[in-house]
């Protein structure tokens, strides 16, 4: 699998991403381009400065991870047709190797065997992930409801 660990940015570099992060949008707000023009300023009165044609699109994941780094949150980036073992799978969704295997066998989460062993695409994660977080939202919803069902009773 390859994917890209970043460390949280220190204090320095979170301040210096909060501000392009909005210089960044700005531009991106006031812009329809197809492609944005980005030149390189290498502090060196006369240099041929290369200039880049950026997509806004790519510009745009750029300021989501500049807003992580100044957040100081770490980061990873997968690519999206990724597939992970049951123990990346886990490592991803902050549980258990057994857990991940037990969802897989209740048919909650797809995988394929490679031999003997299980591959998740990433898609699939992202998927679960979201499905999870929509059946908790709605636990919570139902659990405000019995709630105050409860208070106007008393």
């Amino acid at each position: 699998m390859s994917q890209q660990v970043l460390d949280p940015a220190s204090e320095e570099e979170a301040e210096m991403a909060a501000a392009a992060r909005a210089c960044l949008v700005a531009a991106l707000d006031h812009s329809k381009a197809d492609q944005i023009r980005v030149t390189i300023d290498a502090g060196v009165e006369g240099a041929d400065l290369p200039v880049l044609n950026v997509p806004p699109r790519a510009l745009r994941f750029f300021a989501d991870v500049l807003r992580q780094m100044a957040k100081r949150e770490p980061m990873v980036l997968v690519p999206q047709k990724c597939e992970m073992t049951t123990q990346d799978a886990a490592a991803f969704l902050n549980v258990s190797r057994p857990f991940i295997i037990k969802e897989i066998e209740a048919g909650r989460l797809k995988c394929r065997l490679v031999n003997r062993h299980r591959r998740i695409e990433f898609e699939e994660l992202t998927r679960y992930q979201d499905e999870q977080k929509q059946r908790s939202e709605e636990a919570l919803k139902k659990l405000r409801e019995v709630s105050d069902e409860i208070g106007e009773e008393l």
